[in-house]
């Protein structure tokens, strides 16, 4: 990887609660109202099309379904939230928390700090993580928000012309608005979605008494004799029915923005109650007018409030939506500290707010991409076939690191942990199967936009590591060269010179060309070497580590949390250097495609391209450009 960005993996500390810092009752029941908002966003908007889609797969288009379908789909709904949801997500994954923070990422280096570099295979499980979760967030705000808008269909058949253009612009506003920041705006997103939860139960109560022998659907028999006695139908229908929990992995990514038991009291006080009344109130208004099949959501309201609950709808979509634009800057953030991505800019959009960041490249790619949804398939029930692929194989990956940290990090056995997490792996299988019955339907979506990612990090990591060891073979130990130095006869200029390296032994390129061209040495020189651990966040007092080499030399480390945004002038300053007294050399590389090198030549273009398009090191780490001296340096790879 770059040698201004080298990733490494240090001693590990232990690891803080993830509830910790949320003692007091009022900070405790604000989270747990702000968990509402971003964390169950998403899933919260899955009763809009879950079971209809569902239905519509066992039943066919334009047919209604019988009573045997609505107690089975029910009844695999609601077992899919206790199940996945409740039990997987609520109760066992949020465990694995990394110094408090969750998601792929930091599950990634949680089973990486345990392996070691026995781990490889876990990048690379993590790599199809983050690009399933990418395939996530296109489909997320494109479906949901059609979803909304599609409700006006029922207001008035005249509204039917206006559901696309009409999504078009309330995404591209979502997408627009990014660049000013969540942080005002994000204080109502807790009581307009609890608000939200709270009509959807009322709805779902409303109609319970319209068929009360739909509470049977809680037996998972009726479940299990529905897959069996329908075939192909039933399993299309299970893919649909994965759609009633997607949204779990929030859960766990945004555990350290409001803690392990905010989050939970959130799903057991209103989340769980609310999703499973309006599922019941769905069925068993089913039961009684199966012609209402066209949109039971919406149908579960009388007439007079079908355009404020489609109003509604609309904001609690876009309040989804918004959720996972933002997590998806958070986890591209990751990812560039990992080493997977190239350096893009990364703005704060919140002076308080550590989360609160903004990625312009990230932004206007996505918008592009949902457009491009939109566009192609026209509804949401089209784009429900391409949604489950997406979500259930990023659940299986989690299964698969939680498996390797419960043995490894909890020091669980290896039988104990395949049998508590065999049967979670067993279930999201199965519906991974079943979604890949719809690879042709839409499917083929999120892998596409999967695999091409994954190439992409693969290629990263790799034209990284192998530029690495080329620098590594062309370079003159450090301290032969500091040797050399001293004793010779260079002019000694004032001020001090820093020089970022990857590899600490030895000698920065920029260093030896400044000597070699310019035949001049800096009265001060700091080697700097950046290291980002695999924590979410260093603390202040474990920043900066400073070694002197002698009266001219220095080395010094820097070292950042996977979920920060490294500033180079701040943390030196922070160490006790003069600031304003820095210049800093960095090696500009003008990268050659060969076919001598370990990656094909296609791979090798790639790579180039994306370094071409990355962030320069002094702005991803805020140097001020008129410190910032750039020396070329050609390399074939």
């Amino acid at each position: 990887m770059p040698a201004s960005a080298t990733t490494g993996f240090s001693t590990a500390r232990t690891p803080q609660p993830a509830n910790a810092g949320h003692g007091s009752k009022t900070s405790f029941w604000a989270l747990t109202l702000g968990s509402v908002g971003v964390v169950y966003g998403d899933i919260g908007t899955s009763p809009l099309y879950a079971l209809k889609e569902s239905l519509h797969a066992a039943a066919g288009e334009g047919y209604a379904p019988t009573r045997e379908m609505v107690f089975g789909v029910v009844s695999l709904i609601l077992w899919a939230l206790i199940l996945i949801v409740t039990l997987k997500y609520v109760l066992l994954v949020m465990r694995a928390d990394n110094d408090g923070e969750g998601g792929t990422p930091s599950l990634v280096a949680l089973a990486q700090r345990v392996l070691g570099h026995s781990g490889s295979f876990v990048i690379v499980l993590g790599m199809v993580g983050i690009a399933l979760f990418y395939g996530d967030a296109i489909i997320t705000p494109a479906i949901s928000v059609l979803s909304a808008v599609e409700g006006l269909k029922l207001v008035t058949p005249a509204f039917e012309p206006y559901v696309l253009p009409l999504s078009l612009v309330i995404l591209i506003g979502l997408f627009t608005v990014q660049s000013h920041g969540t942080a005002r705006v994000a204080t109502f997103f807790g009581p307009i979605t609890a608000f939200w939860f709270l009509v959807m139960a009322l709805g779902g109560l409303g109609h319970l008494a319209d068929d009360l022998s739909i509470l049977a659907a809680f037996y998972p028999a009726y479940g299990v004799s529905f897959l069996l006695n329908h075939g192909t139908a039933g399993l299309l229908a299970l893919g649909a029915v994965f759609l009633a929990v997607t949204g779990a992995e929030a859960l766990y990514a945004d555990m350290g923005h409001f803690g392990r038991s905010p989050i939970r009291m959130a799903w057991f006080g209103l989340i769980l109650p609310a999703l499973a009344l309006n599922y019941l109130g769905q069925g068993a208004m089913l039961l009684s007018h199966p012609e209402r099949i066209e949109n039971p959501f919406f149908l579960l309201y009388p007439s007079w409030a079908l355009l404020p609950m489609v109003l509604l709808a609309t904001v609690a979509t876009v309040i989804a939506s918004q959720a996972v634009i933002t997590g998806t800057f958070s986890i591209t953030q990751q990812a560039m500290q990992l080493g997977l991505l190239p350096r893009m800019r990364v703005q704060r959009t919140s002076e308080t707010e550590k989360g609160q960041i903004y990625i312009p490249r990230v932004n206007w790619w996505l918008l592009v991409a949902v457009v491009f949804l939109v566009v192609l398939f026209k509804s949401s029930s089209a784009l429900a076939a391409a949604y489950g692929i997406a979500v259930t194989g990023d659940m299986v990956i989690t299964a698969s690191l939680l498996f390797l940290v419960a043995w490894k990090a909890w020091r669980w056995s290896p039988i104990l942990a395949a049998a508590v997490i065999a049967p979670f792996l067993l279930i999201e299988l199965v519906f991974l199967s079943a979604n890949a019955l719809k690879l042709l339907h839409g499917g083929w979506v999120p892998l596409t936009i999967g695999a091409a990612l994954v190439t992409a990090m693969w290629t990263w990591r790799r034209g990284s590591a192998l530029i690495a060891e080329e620098i590594h073979r062309r370079r003159v130990p450090l301290s032969d060269f500091t040797r050399m130095a001293e004793t010779g006869s260079v002019l000694r200029a004032p001020g001090t010179a820093v020089f970022l390296t990857g590899s600490p032994g030895d000698t920065p390129g920029a260093l030896m060309h400044n000597v070699k061209h310019n035949h001049v040495l800096h009265a001060r020189n700091v080697i700097l070497h950046v290291v980002t651990e695999d924590l979410p966040r260093v603390p202040e007092a474990d920043r900066v580590t400073v070694k002197p080499l002698s009266d001219v030399f220095t080395c010094v480390t820097v070292r950042f949390g996977f979920m920060e945004l490294p500033d180079l002038p701040r943390a030196l300053a922070a160490a006790g250097f003069d600031a304003s007294n820095l210049s800093y050399f960095l090696t500009r590389r003008v990268l050659v495609p060969s076919p001598e090198t370990g990656m094909p030549v296609w791979q090798d273009r790639l790579y180039i391209s994306m370094a071409r398009a990355a962030t320069d090191a002094s702005r991803y780490f805020r140097i001020p450009v008129d410190r910032a001296v750039e020396i070329g340096a050609r390399i074939d790879i």
